[in-house]
């Protein structure tokens, strides 16, 4: 299998692309140092893309009642496609956030002139908006990990599935995690709940295949600087690796990090994304927010 970067653990590559409302966002990930081949790999929250036919969930906007109609959904449908079509290289792999269902996928892909073959949906029972992903590459082992807290259920699922190459395979988590609409405190531990669920399911998938590159990527509704944002008092679902957070967390014993690191990501610029303020076992991802995209894609209200 060609590795990405240093041949590290991460194979292809741990990527935290923390997308903002209406935001999107692309990376090129790199599968041959040598011969310069890549993959693209783009997210975009598309902002509630309902179809045009009421099913009982639509918010009240979107409904036929209230002028929303099979025309205007074409339109934004046309839209997109074209946004897609003008980026260059061409995305190969596209996570969506907020739409309605599978259907919106289907015409995408037939609006799409690459050739995105493969494509699932997500979404929770009852819900008016979920996930999904178009890839012109197999998609394959995909799941759906819904999560619930106490008797709550987070607003949106984790789509999980496994891109395969002519190299090997890799994991894509698509994510539209809780905002912070409620307050950034409060609204926390639903966030951590998600990174909760993909943390114990990235250590399952390292058991059985330690060199499995994993990806996690989607609307995040965090910062990568999120901890020094409030102060450097909250342990959020993303940390930096830095030496208070290390401390504040616990994480200061190799033997014990994997009690400790439950529900958190640590963040790096890193690669390879070693930990150099955790210890060894700390699962660190490479964030291209730190240092590469500094500004981020998409700003609201004066703040990235």
């Amino acid at each position: 299998m060609k590795k990405i970067y240093f041949g590290f653990r991460l194979a292809l590559l741990s990527l935290i692309a923390a997308v903002f409302i209406a935001g999107c966002s692309f990376s090129q990930v790199k599968t041959d140092e040598e011969d310069g081949s890549s993959l693209v790999l783009m997210t975009w929250n598309v902002h509630n893309l309902f179809d045009g036919k009421d099913n009982g969930y639509e918010y009240d906007e979107f409904k036929e009642v209230s002028g929303w109609s099979t025309e205007k959904y074409l339109g934004r449908i046309n839209s997109i496609s074209s946004a897609i079509e003008s980026i260059d290289p061409q995305p190969d792999i596209i996570v969506f956030q907020e739409i309605e269902s599978i259907k919106i996928l289907e015409d995408l892909a037939n609006s799409l002139s690459r050739g995105y073959s493969w494509s699932h949906f997500a979404n929770n029972s009852q819900a008016a908006l979920g996930l999904g992903i178009l890839s012109r590459l197999p998609l394959l082992d995909t799941k759906v990990h819904s999560i619930t807290i106490g008797n709550d259920t987070t607003p949106r699922p984790v789509l999980e599935t496994r891109i395969f190459t002519d190299e090997g395979s890799f994991i894509i988590f698509g994510c539209h995690w809780k905002s912070k609409l409620g307050g950034d405190d409060i609204t926390e531990n639903v966030r951590k709940a998600s990174a909760r669920v993909i943390l114990r399911r990235i250590r399952e998938l390292w058991e059985a295949e330690p060199e499995l590159g994993i990806i996690i990527t989607g609307d995040l509704n965090e910062c990568h600087d999120e901890f020094y944002r409030r102060d450097s008092k909250i342990i959020c679902a993303l940390l930096p690796d830095d030496p208070y957070c290390a401390l504040l967390t616990g994480c200061i014993d190799e033997d014990n990090i994997t009690n400790m690191q439950k529900d958190f990501f640590v963040l790096s610029k890193n690669k390879p994304p070693e930990p150099v303020h955790f210890p060894q076992g700390t699962v660190v991802l490479f964030s291209p927010w730190m240092a590469e995209l500094q500004d981020g894609t998409y700003f609201t209200r004066k703040t990235g």
